[in-house]
């Protein structure tokens, strides 16, 4: 929900008052003091005004889908206008723990039932509210930047009729121990983890095309004692943290959507150490059998694990979507549950590719006001907006092919038990809604009935223009690299269909890199992101010999004691990225550069190598490391450090449907070249594919006569043969005969005598891995290594 919704026109008013009785205290004159922070107050629900009957701990208060909460605070009465994040649970929501003898146990509630709500402070226009109400009340009251208050109850007194709660602000929330981490120098895999980092929501910007994070949040075993092994305090501690990271992604525009919460009751199902590596990795690891039985975008795991170096929190970067790092692990490092929640949202901004801030980029809130989210140090209070770096590292994100499961939009019929005008969500009999109108910004909606004005088609979307859908054709994502397909609007709708890209194992980069999830990493591609235009990968010698070290600026990953793998003869173009040429300072901050020098015989062959900083940005990830799924050989991509034979099936059948006249998408459907038609590229049509939306004609004239060419021309030959055959019968009857038997042979056939192979020179990798098999050795006869410092 949008801060500033309104409740639902004819809806009965239910209220909630909270009378807070004593005296303030002096903000900041205290440590941090688990449940005795901040002063009390009395907690007393009521409905219209009057009393109602008692709420304890262990009960839920009524779940009703709009509140009012009514409270004094520093001497201003503030009225909080709730509603239930009727979004944050997916239809198929489950919810998994164990039985004692480890078999898993899977539950459906109704995705509809909880007590998680959004909302915000009457009269503060930039206010937020998320408030969780199934055992008392607790959450965040945020008024402005320097004004947020934090509720929570402790344990009940003696009245019958009262719940005590205490509330206080959020200054002496994170004053706590273990809440900041730094990360092990040692940990040098493609992560990032988060020292100190907290952030909170900004107010929401405008719409273009929605996405939606399906997320899957897991609890280890460790979490599940620290909540004394109580199954329900552990699962409302996740939905919790949910509603956190969903109210802080709104402000990137992008809805989190819980598909399910699993607790680890009776053991961890992955290792789980205080090294935030291996524990990260083995999590991952443990993702692929999960996403076979629960899909979704990405899982996160909550750890009442401290790990070393007080580090707390770890993603792969740009992880988001792959099958093999879309994922986090976060620890429980705070008594209240925004400060997990914080923690991993950040991370979740990793994956989506966000880096910390610079130096300086952060101008839109001083230090003191909070600072910016993706800032590598916590601000004071917390931060509440994303510099224009981050927002400008997402799109770069998403134009890069990256993050498409997040265009797979649920269906919003069955996330939202009923239409609500004001909500900021179009739901069934509603046109628009833009939101509450105090805050409404859209001038081709009506907000106080969520209808469109007088001519108006639209509202916002890609495929929007000033209240108008453009017209069927118009491009409204173009591609992005060699492994993206352009989409087009479909003149139905204001959003630009879903993102899609060419199949895994297409070839891309000239032929020498294959497609991976919409994007072709290659040597030269990541020499150049660290070294500019000029740079190159180096021979392969410099591979074979520094990989071969097993230190840190020559290896093929680590252990989880922290020791450095040296790289076997066939996996050394998987290790640590070796270059020539370029610039001679990196082009991305906190990289030095690391030469070495292979003696090769008589000839000397240097080496760069990249180094990150030490003590600098200690969560980036190690840059010097190639990508995963770069081209090692011929029909060999590194995969998990090792340089491993692929093939792909999947995509020559595939190309093969196609008729030679397109490539496959990322759905297996026919990408037709311009010319012929989707579904089967086998007709004159204008190219696309059945998931791009419709391609309209640079020129329409010239279109025309194209297609009525292609409908003349293939009947052309024919004519002649019939005319041939009609003047001289005698001389044209054994090549009438074989013309006859040769078209009968070829109707249908799509290989073979008739045509060329519909591959063309096509050689499709890897979806499955096989045994790999040893590389033909290098001759490195009296070669070494003299390592020259930065």
């Amino acid at each position: 929900m949008r801060p500033g919704s309104r409740r639902a026109r004819g809806s009965p008013t239910w209220g909630l008052l909270l009378l807070l009785g004593l005296p303030w205290p002096v903000w900041g004159t205290k440590e941090f003091q688990g449940n005795s922070l901040g002063k009390p107050v009395i907690l007393h629900w009521s409905l219209d005004g009057r009393p109602q009957r008692m709420v304890t701990l262990e009960e839920p208060v009524p779940k009703l889908q709009v509140r009012l909460v009514a409270l004094e605070a520093e001497g201003q009465e503030l009225l909080l206008e709730l509603e239930k994040n009727h979004r944050l649970l997916a239809p198929g929501y489950t919810e998994t723990h164990y039985s004692p003898d480890g078999r898993p146990v899977v539950l459906f509630p109704n995705h509809k039932d909880h007590c998680h709500y959004h909302g915000h402070v009457r009269g503060f226009l930039d206010s937020w509210v998320i408030l969780s109400i199934c055992s008392g009340m607790r959450g965040l009251i945020t008024l402005s930047s320097n004004a947020s208050y934090y509720v929570h109850p402790s344990p009940a007194g003696d009245s019958k009729d009262f719940l005590t709660h205490r509330i206080f602000r959020v200054e002496q929330l994170f004053r706590g121990k273990g809440t900041c981490g730094h990360r092990d120098p040692k940990d040098k895999r493609d992560t990032i983890s988060l020292s100190c980092a907290t952030q909170i929501r900004e107010r929401r910007e405008s719409l273009r095309s929605p996405r939606y994070l399906e997320l899957y949040i897991v609890g280890d075993h460790t979490l599940f004692l620290t909540q004394h092994r109580n199954l329900n305090h552990a699962k409302q501690r996740l939905l919790e943290i949910a509603n956190y990271v969903d109210q802080i992604l709104r402000t990137l525009d992008i809805k989190v959507v819980l598909t399910g919460l699993e607790v680890w009751t009776e053991q961890d199902q992955s290792r789980v150490t205080p090294d935030a590596n291996a524990t990260l990795w083995a999590f991952l690891q443990w993702r692929r059998g999960l996403w076979a039985r629960q899909p979704h975008d990405s899982a996160q795991l909550l750890t009442g694990q401290a790990f070393r170096g007080a580090t707390v929190g770890l993603a792969p970067v740009e992880g988001m979507c792959l099958a093999e790092s879309s994922g986090g692990v976060t620890t429980d490092h705070s008594e209240f549950s925004i400060g997990a929640a914080a923690t991993m949202a950040h991370e979740i901004g990793h994956s989506l590719g966000l880096s910390h801030d610079p130096h300086g980029c952060c101008a839109e809130a001083a230090v003191e006001q909070g600072g910016c989210v993706m800032a590598a140090a916590t601000g004071h209070p917390f931060p509440r907006v994303f510099s224009a770096c981050s927002r400008r590292q997402l799109r770069a994100f998403f134009r890069k092919g990256r993050g498409a499961c997040l265009s797979n939009a649920p269906d919003s019929g069955l996330l939202v038990p009923q239409a609500r005008c004001g909500n900021g969500f179009v739901e069934k009999g509603e046109e628009c809604d833009c939101g509450a109108g105090q805050e409404c910004p859209d001038s081709c909606c009506l907000a106080h009935n969520c209808s469109l004005r007088a001519g108006a088609q639209c509202t916002h979307g890609d495929c929007c223009a000033h209240c108008l859908l453009k017209p069927a054709g118009t491009p409204c994502r173009p591609a992005a690299g060699d492994c993206d397909l352009p989409e087009f609007c479909t003149g139905a709708s204001p959003y630009c269909p879903p993102d899609i890209y060419l199949l895994d194992g297409s070839p891309c980069a000239r032929g020498r890199g294959y497609c991976r999830d919409g994007a072709c990493p290659t040597l030269e591609q990541q020499c150049q992101q660290l070294w500019g235009p000029g740079s190159r990968p180096a021979p392969e010698a410099c591979f074979q010999v520094v990989n071969s070290a097993g230190d840190a600026q020559g290896n093929c990953g680590q252990q989880g004691d922290g020791n450095f793998v040296p790289c076997a003869r066939r996996d050394a173009q998987c290790g640590k990225l070796q270059c020539q040429g370029g610039e001679q300072s990196a082009l991305v901050p906190h990289v030095v550069p690391v030469d070495s020098t292979v003696h090769l015989g008589s000839r000397e062959v240097t080496c760069r190598g990249a180094s990150m900083l030490p003590g600098a940005q200690l969560d980036l990830p190690d840059l010097g490391l190639v990508e995963a799924g770069t081209q090692c050989g011929p029909r060999m991509v590194c995969q998990e450090r090792r340089c491993q034979n692929t093939t792909f099936r999947e995509l020559e059948l595939c190309l093969m449907a196609c008729h030679g006249r397109g490539v496959c998408n990322s759905n297996r459907n026919c990408h037709c070249a311009p010319g012929w038609a989707p579904p089967s590229c086998d007709k004159p049509g204008l190219g696309g594919s059945v998931d791009s939306g419709p391609v309209r004609p640079q020129n329409p004239d010239a279109f025309t006569l194209a297609m009525i060419l292609s409908s003349v021309l293939p009947l052309l030959p024919g004519a002649g043969l019939a005319w041939c055959c009609y003047r001289r019968p005698g001389l044209c009857l054994q090549q009438c005969f074989w013309g006859s038997r040769r078209a009968l042979m070829c109707s249908g056939s799509k290989d073979g005598p008739c045509r060329g192979h519909p591959l063309g020179s096509i050689h499709p990798v890897e979806l499955r891995l096989t045994a790999p098999q040893e590389s033909q050795p290098l001759d490195l006869e009296n070669s070494a290594r003299t390592q020259q410092p930065p």
